[in-house]
């Protein structure tokens, strides 16, 4: 069972395009702050505010080295761990009331294509 509290953290974490893009340069490896977050063109505190929703959620790690922030994804996550098996099952559901869905519209199709020939002479 997923930790509702824990997938919330998640999601909100990925919900904003400068979070979303702190993920993917991090991606490629350790980088300083100013690294990871330089030209998204919003405030230092603006910045900090996202970088302490993405450490609270786990998304990422903060190591300090003196005066240098160094940030990295975590070797585990478990939130976003919990958010791929959310929308696994979510994705698996779906597909399943679509192609029901696609078999009636099927279905219909031939049903109408079947009586357009009736109606030939």
């Amino acid at each position: 069972m997923v930790n509702s509290e824990t997938l919330d953290r998640t999601f909100a974490a990925c919900s904003h395009p400068i979070r979303r893009g702190i993920l993917e340069r991090l991606a490629g490896g350790t980088l300083s702050v100013g690294q990871a977050t330089g030209d998204f063109g919003v405030s230092k505190p603006a910045i900090s505010r996202h970088l302490r929703i993405l450490e609270e959620a786990g998304a990422i790690v903060r190591v300090v080295d003196g005066r240098t922030h160094l940030l990295s994804l975590p070797d585990d996550d478990p939130g976003l761990d919990d958010a791929y098996a959310w929308m696994t099952r979510q994705r698996a559901v779906w597909e399943r009331k679509l192609d029901v869905i696609e078999d009636v519209l099927a279905e219909r199709r031939a049903e109408q294509r079947a009586a357009a020939r009736k109606e030939q002479p």
